[in-house]
């Protein structure tokens, strides 16, 4: 049976469909898992992993710098490091049930590889490429920042609102004289445990739909939506 990213009928954040499937079976292979099998021709993870790090790194990177425009490189570097950390990425991973996923060898199995962060971490990395590869980079940013809503939703909390702003704030004046009406502000997501709980909220003007964010309340993400609804209404 061919391993499967974990995918239903509801869309939900870490949700893709891949058209060409040997990529997730590429991303999902160690190579303990072929060097056990004499003359196997199926290749492992390392290739996509190599790439998923440069793919994960210019993700991040983009996203952090549209964030706060106001931090230092050393600052951004510093907050980006934490991201792709392997510890953070092997915590996605385990929201993903990846491990259970993975293809490796006897070896592995017997050593708990299906716990190991450094196993996870490398999985997906490679999972982010096969993405990358199969959907491009827009699909591969929107998976990715799924896969991470937690990590980045945890230092939007720390950063706060980016430069002490208050964007819900400022959409509001620019509706009020521009259209002489309020945002909409829409919950569309809860998920997570109640002790972690992720809200996901989307931002409308004139029904119009400008702007998503997530945040660890409702608060924190109509901030971010409304941050994103001014970048675009500023574009």
């Amino acid at each position: 049976m061919t391993p499967a990213l974990p995918a239903d009928s509801s869309p939900h954040p870490f949700e893709y469909r891949f058209n060409n499937p040997a990529l997730l079976e590429e991303a999902l292979t160690h190579k303990s898992s072929v060097n056990e099998r004499k003359g196997a021709a199926r290749p492992h993870n390392e290739r996509l992993e190599f790439l998923g790090d440069a793919v994960l790194s210019l993700i991040i990177s983009d996203h952090l710098a549209r964030l706060y425009p106001q931090l230092s490189e050393g600052a951004l570097s510093k907050l980006k490091a934490t991201l792709v950390s392997e510890s953070s990425l092997a915590q996605a991973a385990r929201r993903l049930k990846l491990g259970s996923l993975l293809r490796l060898g006897r070896g592995e199995e017997r050593s708990q590889g299906r716990e190991k962060n450094s196993l996870l971490a490398d999985a997906l990395e490679a999972v982010i490429a096969a993405v990358y590869l199969d959907g491009g980079l827009e699909a591969s940013r929107v998976f990715t920042e799924g896969v991470l809503a937690y990590e980045l939703a945890q230092a939007d909390a720390q950063q706060g609102a980016p430069g002490g702003e208050d964007y819900k704030t400022r959409l509001q004046e620019w509706c009020q004289q521009r259209y002489d009406e309020l945002p909409r502000y829409d919950t569309v997501r809860e998920f997570g445990p109640d002790h972690q709980k992720l809200f996901e909220v989307e931002v409308r003007v004139k029904g119009d739909l400008m702007g998503s964010g997530r945040g660890f309340s409702k608060k924190e993400a109509e901030q971010m939506a409304a941050q994103q609804a001014l970048e675009r209404l500023a574009s």
